[in-house]
């Protein structure tokens, strides 16, 4: 207990969750849109389910640190590159969140949502188990990238863990808002797919090893962010400015 009366130990602490927090934002997006297309009743348990899912990966791999570093060396080559297990899968989970983020992309373009029309097809809603299956794949390749920056920060363990699981609870009480949020307003759910799909090539080039700075695609994310907040605002001020239509009164009535 007298260690963690230690400034540096706190700082640790504090610096590690506020870094887990921004690691996490790519996976409460992607989280959001699964969950987006389960019924009401069952989003609140598999945002809940999914996100534990993550805390227990995270948690799992950090006691596993052998097997981690592992990861890292080759296990085979290809044309003089070397292959490594991280390599693998950084490369395919690149894959299938842009395979996702792409497919998700073309059902709102082509009005998946919409269930009035005959000439398109209804959206085939996923079952629960399947959302949840999704979820813990990319739990997995999100949990890499959060994992490496937490022993990179420190050597501590307990630190790490209880860095990383104040840091679940808090994307755990932001989910809930942040799906509604995306839910309601169709412009800002294409700028989140397309984020997945800017972590997704930067998950494979990442494979390949060509190493892209995570402050680029946060600070693109942000700006982008920012440029939509200003849209949605002023679409709001121009709807309330906008003259209301009032009907025409009918013949025979009075003016």
């Amino acid at each position: 207990m007298e260690a963690l009366a230690t400034p540096e130990l706190w700082a640790a602490l504090l610096t590690l969750t506020a870094l887990e927090i921004v690691l996490g934002i790519d996976n409460i997006i992607f989280i959001s849109i699964i969950v987006s297309k389960l019924p009401k009743e069952q989003q609140a348990r598999a945002r809940t389910l999914g996100l534990a899912g993550a805390l227990f990966t995270r948690v799992g791999l950090l006691f596993s640190l052998a097997w981690m570093a592992s990861l890292i060396h080759p296990i085979f080559t290809v044309m003089a590159f070397p292959v490594s297990g991280r390599d693998l899968v950084l490369f395919f989970g690149g894959l299938f969140l842009l395979w996702k983020a792409t497919t998700e992309i073309h059902e709102s373009l082509e009005g998946g949502d919409d269930e009035s029309s005959i000439d398109v097809p209804r959206r085939k809603v996923p079952s629960f188990l399947s959302a949840i299956v999704q979820i813990m794949i990319l739990d997995i390749v999100f949990s890499l990238d959060s994992v490496i920056t937490a022993v990179g920060m420190t050597n501590n363990l307990p630190i790490m863990v209880a860095a990383i699981t104040i840091a679940i609870i808090t994307m755990m009480f932001f989910a809930g808002p942040l799906s509604r949020f995306v839910d309601a307003h169709p412009t800002v759910k294409i700028l989140a797919l397309a984020f997945l799909i800017m972590v997704g090539g930067a998950l494979v080039a990442e494979s390949l090893h060509f190493h892209i700075p995570k402050g680029y695609l946060y600070f693109a994310m942000a700006f982008s962010v920012g440029v939509e907040m200003v849209n949605l605002k002023m679409r709001k001020s121009m709807d309330r400015r906008r003259p209301r239509h009032t009907e025409a009164p009918q013949s025979g009535e009075n003016p």
